[in-house]
């Protein structure tokens, strides 16, 4: 009762951010709407197409940095198959609003999951993935040479970092794992006395989950290696907005591009709205404006920047999904056993009866 109440608040909080940041656009941009009107009507198209490639190398290496960690756990999965579920989980989680990346994750691990992957070894990849994302963020923000960009970076790292990092390198000590095996233990003969669920054997599994979890770990070389990839993640969307700046006819101010790029990325970071839309574009426009581009070149640079990054990178991540869903269908609709024969059908029937609904 109490949730649905706070939910008016919550819309109207994230409709007057997203209204607000449309205005702080257009204050932007309205004294120089010609300069605007000029970055659109003059495109030049080279530098698009080499922001779309940039865009496009960002996924790319996110996807093999996940296929990298993947490998940790000795199963080897196609790189396009990792891509797709990299584009869908993206477009899930710039769609959402609030809860958008957490959602993006349960789907993500379904995925690696229905792709044969252990799921500790998914769980590893997903938690190190995002460690090792946060960390080149604040790598490439301390190196960017700004003060303001590395506070930023560094702040914006430990917060999110911190969690996972502790619970990590928490499980290589048994004695924590055993404290861990404890609570949950606790937690499922409560939720059992609730809902009746989970089954037996759920304390061995997840003794065993938490086992593999600890037990998984690369070698230096390939640690950096991710981290590399990361790393590059960032600064190929970086250069999408540097191609989208000289594709609307200014000079790329490169020292405050890192510290704008910084701006937009914390201020999207915060989830009111879905992808950060209208704050990502108000603080860029500004940073931007303050990096010494005109107001009317700024804001049409960033709009072109997320046409690219955003729109078009979501648009491909729900048309992936739409794929993805279909192929799943198809998977299980081949998989059911016929229903000719009595033996068959009794075999399948008791099989329904016994597995417990999905979550």
């Amino acid at each position: 009762m109490a949730s649905s109440k706070r939910r008016p608040w919550l819309k109207a909080l994230v409709g007057t951010v997203a209204v607000g940041g449309i205005a702080a656009l257009g204050l932007v941009a309205g004294s120089t709407s010609a300069h605007l009107f000029a970055g659109f009507a003059h495109l030049d198209w080279p530098w698009l197409a080499l922001g779309l490639v940039a865009e496009s190398g960002s996924m790319a290496t996110f996807a093999r940095a996940q296929r990298r960690l993947l490998k940790a756990g000795g199963t080897k999965v196609h790189l396009g198959s990792i891509l797709a579920v990299t584009y869908a989980g993206n477009a899930i989680s710039v769609s959402l609003p609030l809860a958008g990346p957490e959602v993006s994750t349960a789907f993500t691990f379904r995925q690696f999951s229905r792709h044969g992957i252990d799921p500790a070894v998914a769980a590893w990849a997903l938690a190190v993935s995002g460690i090792v994302s946060s960390a080149a963020l604040a790598g490439g923000a301390v190196t960017s040479g700004s003060s303001t960009a590395a506070l930023l970076g560094l702040g914006g790292a430990v917060v999110s970092l911190l969690p996972s990092v502790c619970v990590l390198a928490a499980l290589r000590y048994r004695s924590v794992r055993g404290l861990l095996n404890r609570l949950l233990d606790r937690l499922i003969a409560i939720s059992r006395q609730l809902v009746r669920r989970p089954g037996p054997g759920a304390e061995d599994f997840l003794e065993q989950f938490l086992d593999r979890v600890a037990s998984l770990k690369l070698p230096t070389l390939q640690y950096a290696e991710v981290f590399a990839l990361a790393l590059w993640n960032w600064v190929g969307d970086c250069l999408c907005l540097a191609c989208a700046i000289r594709a609307t006819g200014s000079n790329v101010p490169w020292q405050g591009l890192f510290l704008a790029y910084g701006a937009g990325m914390t201020a999207g970071s915060i989830g009111l709205t879905p992808g950060g839309l209208g704050i990502v574009e108000a603080a860029l426009s500004a940073a931007l404006v303050a990096a010494g581009i005109r107001g009317g070149h700024a804001f049409a640079a960033v709009l072109v920047y997320r046409l690219i990054s955003f729109w078009l990178v979501m648009a491909g991540g729900w048309a992936i999904m739409a794929v993805l869903t279909r192929n799943t269908r198809i998977t299980q609709v081949a998989n059911r056993p016929s229903a000719t024969g009595t033996t068959t059908h009794r075999r399948w029937a008791t099989s329904l009866r016994a597995r417990s609904p999905r979550p």
